[in-house]
């Protein structure tokens, strides 16, 4: 089953990862700049925040497998027509439709954990789904530079588009119904909009929720802006370019593996509190080096992987006790925890844009902002998860 879930989750990080080293070519091949071609991962973004916010409460009533197999199955259509896109306003409105209906697999997903599992049992799984996960930012930069220097950008979208039918396929063979129809929340919308507001109101729940959308903007800064950053600032081909991408995935890979294993001996308070103080640092030192024009690639890929390090304890942890706030509409929390993070990093990604092609320090300042909004939000929750003094579990 986790297997299952970590393949339709996949499509997500592709869609986003895959063709990031095409930005540069993009502006030109659709006549644009380099914040319109960051609308397709804005509307991108948009549309698995939507996406979410509708088929998370959906699979409460109606149960998971079905949601996650019709939403699937859209998802490669859309995908499709994304390499068929003839301008930019129809890539930009298919790749909403591309994240509407791929948020399918990655909401359902995750209260599928959270209805199997509580605790230190569910910040594992899904630590190891979101290790996995970070494979994806590993290759897919560097499978997407191949495929654009030997076919194109819109080469990229059938890969996607194939890969969905896979992951598909794995929902078809491995992803069971863990809702049972007696758990099942009845009464239609005005339903879903009380279990909504429920939710919300849970101050400890939207505090966690919060914290966990800021650190993804953290990393949609990040993926908004690091191709101009390689390619325009340090001179990178798109190939040198994809393995920079592949590196820091590498190192998002290992160090939540390596979290994973940390679980059992600290608790994911204290791991999270850990990440929130790696972040900034990292970020705002890259500031001071954008600031200082001091840029090198050593320097850069160090912080970055500090950063990523943060990001990485902060997001697997913060979701995990969000969910656990409200375990009876895991459903509708996991989906107003993808909403939120959604439309947070839809809102960062075109930002590090608005200084053009020629300048990382939008980049690194919306990442330190998004940070230091990360511990702010936490510090909301009133509960004792924002101490300060770590504690071990035995």
């Amino acid at each position: 089953m986790t297997a299952a879930l970590v393949l339709l989750a996949f499509v997500t990080p592709l869609a986003t990862d895959m063709y990031l080293p095409a930005f540069p070519d993009m502006t030109g091949a659709l006549g644009t700049d380099a914040s319109g071609v960051q609308l397709t991962l804005t509307s991108f973004l948009i549309g698995m925040g939507v996406g979410q916010l509708i088929l998370g409460p959906l699979s409460d009533r109606f149960g998971r497998r079905k949601p996650i197999l019709i939403g699937t199955a859209a998802c490669v259509v859309a995908t499709a027509l994304c390499a068929l896109a003839p301008s930019l306003g129809w890539l930009v409105a298919l790749r909403f439709v591309q994240g509407f209906t791929g948020a399918a697999g990655v909401v359902i997903g995750r209260a599928v954990i959270s209805d199997v599992a509580t605790g230190e049992k569910a910040a594992k799984l899904l630590g190891v789904l979101m290790s996995l996960l970070g494979v994806a930012p590993a290759i897919a930069p560097v499978l997407g530079g191949i495929v654009i220097d030997a076919a194109g950008w819109r080469a990229v979208f059938w890969i996607l588009a194939a890969t969905t039918l896979v992951a598909l396929a794995g929902a078809l063979v491995a992803v069971p119904e863990s809702l049972p129809a007696e758990r099942r929340q009845t009464g239609g919308a005005q339903a879903t909009f009380r279990a909504a507001r429920e939710v919300l109101a849970n101050r400890s729940y939207l505090g966690h929720t919060l914290c966990f959308g800021m650190a993804l903007a953290v990393l949609f800064c990040y993926l908004g802006g690091a191709s101009f950053l390689f390619q325009n600032l340090l001179g990178l081909s798109v190939g040198q370019t994809s393995a920079a991408f592949a590196s820091v995935g590498a190192v998002s890979v290992v160090s939540g593996l390596v979290i994973t294993r940390l679980v059992g001996r600290f608790t994911p308070q204290a791991l999270m509190r850990t990440g929130l103080a790696v972040m900034p640092v990292g970020s705002a030192t890259l500031c001071v080096l954008a600031l200082t024009d001091r840029l090198g690639l050593p320097a850069v890929l160090g912080l970055l992987y500090l950063t990523l390090v943060g990001i990485s304890l902060v997001a697997m942890n913060a979701a995990a006790l969000a969910l656990e706030q409200v375990p009876h509409a895991a459903g509708t929390g996991s989906a107003l925890l993808g909403t939120i993070q959604s439309v947070l990093s839809a809102i960062a990604a075109p930002l590090v844009g608005l200084g053009g092609e020629h300048t990382a320090l939008p980049m690194f300042a919306g990442m330190t902002l998004s940070a230091v909004l990360a511990i702010l939000a936490l510090s909301t929750t009133g509960s004792t998860s924002a101490s300060t003094a770590p504690a071990a579990v035995n």
